[in-house]
């Protein structure tokens, strides 16, 4: 009987100790919970951007809040990111194919208007003199070739014309004398006289009014052998000059040089015979058409630029040295580069981001490596993207956005539930 009533009042103890131990445990899986729903988290639709514990009202639209579960918020996998399809419509989410294309870019510059030194030339003489007539005496005036520049007095001169004329006459006479071989040294004689004179720069027709009017001309005329404007003018009346002295410069101005600036990165872009137009500040409806004529073999140290000389028919002559214009010159092209929409890609500090829509709501991040930005709003994608994926347009930052609190949210409801385990452990310990 007393074993019996000893076994009784064991299970009783038990009984007392499952029960304190369990509402122990209850109470620290209560807790836990209560841990747990506390830190659930609350969205709006709307405004993915708007986050708060516990439910309530968006502070922007006023919509109910909803929690942020597989359904309404985000999931990830990996670096992707999944989006309720309402929330993706309400965000403006548009997508575009990746896809080749030919690319081309402009460079926009500053062109300084000059003389094609190619077409600038000299006035000078072979012979001393004294200038007794100027028919130009003013720079900037026009002439054409073989438009007379001055007058000028030539001992020089009047001695090859005497000598000219005077074996001119004899020759005749030697030809009515019949006398060949006196006539065949006169010819030789003469012919040499004639290449002095023509050395000198005297015209034909000079040396046939020589012959014709039998006269000896004190003074000889200069003929501009170059048709323009005359840039400089060195020469007055009355001066003496030596061979050799420049007298006039003459500068054809229906072709003229621009030289234009442009920076280090754009140097691939540019190659000799890229087309290129230009206009005026004050004329901005009239364009003109040239190309890149020479590029420069070395950098300007002060500004890091490149100097190009192009090249342009001047029309009507507009185009004056000395002015500024505004220059576009065209790249060579590049065909068959994969490329996608600027707004496409995200400069996210030393990476460069797409979002690649791969259906069903699920997005992914791509870093890809972009070359050059074309005229019409495309980069070429050098790394990153293959042909036919889908690029999101439009809404790639909340979706950034997104991505990163996804990553905070997975670290904030990784601390939560941390916690809550320590909790638990820590009853344990207690009980």
């Amino acid at each position: 009987m007393k074993k019996i009533v000893k076994i009784l009042a064991l299970l009783a103890i038990l009984s007392i100790g499952l029960f304190v131990v369990g509402c122990s445990s209850s109470n620290t899986s209560d807790k836990a919970n209560k841990v747990t729903m506390s830190k659930e988290l609350y969205t709006c639709g709307m405004h993915p951007n708007v986050i708060q514990e516990g439910p309530g009202n968006c502070p922007i639209c006023g919509m109910n809040l909803t929690p942020m579960n597989n359904e309404t918020g985000m999931d990830s996998d990996d670096n992707a990111i999944t989006i309720d399809p309402v929330t993706v419509q309400n965000m403006g989410v548009r997508t575009t194919i990746v896809a080749k294309r030919n690319l081309s870019q402009n460079i926009r510059t500053i062109g300084r208007i000059d003389f094609d030194e190619t077409q600038v030339g000299y006035v000078q003489t072979k012979f001393a003199g004294w200038v007794e007539k100027m028919y130009v005496d003013k720079t900037g005036q026009t002439v054409q070739k073989g438009y007379p520049l001055f007058e000028i007095y030539s001992p020089q001169l009047v001695t090859a014309q005497e000598e000219y004329i005077q074996t001119y006459n004899r020759l005749k006479q030697a030809e009515v004398d019949n006398n060949s071989i006196t006539a065949g040294n006169l010819k030789s004689m003469l012919n040499s006289t004639r290449n002095r004179l023509l050395n000198f720069d005297i015209t034909e027709g000079q040396i046939e009014n020589l012959e014709n009017n039998q006269k000896i001309s004190r003074t000889l005329t200069v003929h501009s052998p170059y048709g323009g404007i005359v840039d400089k003018k060195h020469v007055q009346e009355g001066m003496e000059i030596k061979p050799g002295m420049k007298l006039y410069t003459i500068s054809d101005v229906k072709n003229i040089w621009v030289y234009a600036d442009i920076y280090e990165h754009e140097i691939p872009l540019i190659r000799e015979g890229n087309k290129a137009t230009m206009s005026l500040s004050y004329l901005q409806s009239d364009t003109f058409n040239g190309k890149v004529d020479y590029i420069y073999p070395y950098l300007e140290a002060k500004t890091r630029t490149l100097k190009v000389r192009l090249s342009f028919p001047n029309r009507d002559n507009i185009l004056k040295p000395g002015m500024y214009a505004n220059v576009n010159i065209s790249s060579a092209p590049m065909n068959n580069a994969i490329a996608v929409p600027t707004e496409a890609v995200m400069f996210s500090g030393e990476r460069n981001l797409v979002f690649i829509s791969k259906g069903d709501g699920l997005f992914e991040p791509r870093e890809v490596v972009i070359g050059l930005e074309s005229n019409d709003g495309y980069f070429e994608v050098k790394e990153g993207l293959e042909m036919g994926e889908k690029v999101v347009t439009s809404s790639q930052f909340l979706l950034d956005s997104e991505s990163k609190l996804q990553e905070s949210l997975s670290k904030m409801m990784s601390s939560s539930n941390n916690n809550s385990a320590d909790i638990i452990d820590h009853s344990k310990h207690n009980h």
